[in-house]
């Protein structure tokens, strides 16, 4: 019932995505309640993490890890352009360029670098670059990723 009416939310089939193709999510601010919630689920509990007056803390702010940062930018891809669509991730480059501290707000640049449709069931291998910056327009991390997305239902 309502398969006609376009489902909001839906990221979109392979097939409509193209080589060059970018894509950008929106901000996302970083908050203390993420720092402690994830370090706490995820037992990284380094005294860098969650020591406040660590000696060799950060001016500027408290760091987090970049597996909170890479965490968020993934959340929002998987509620945007991923969202029943994203069938499998097979396959990450990643680098650290710079710290995201505690109140940093970031987001991403998608870039499609390659699509190479498979054998089974209309899927394809799709590989993006993803650049997160902060608020400042710094780039903090890299990476490059391939995912298996699903094709146009027939």
């Amino acid at each position: 019932m309502h398969n006609e009416i376009p489902l909001l939310g839906q990221g979109p089939f392979w097939q409509a995505l193209d080589v060059g193709q970018r894509f950008r999510t929106f901000r996302r601010t970083v908050t203390e309640a993420d720092l402690v919630n994830f370090i706490g689920a995820t037992g990284q509990t380094e005294v860098i993490f969650i020591d406040a007056d660590f000696p060799g803390a950060i001016k500027g702010g408290r760091p987090v890890p970049s597996a909170l940062t890479y965490s968020l930018i993934e959340g929002i891809l998987m509620q945007t352009l991923l969202q029943n669509v994203g069938l499998a991730l097979l396959e990450l480059h990643q680098v650290i360029k710079a710290p995201v501290l505690v109140n940093d707000s970031v987001y991403a640049v998608v870039e499609i670098t390659d699509i190479r449709p498979t054998s089974k069931s209309g899927r394809a291998v799709v590989t993006q670059q993803v650049t997160v910056f902060n608020q400042n327009a710094v780039t903090v991390m890299e990476y490059s990723v391939k995912r298996l997305l699903a094709g146009q239902p027939a």
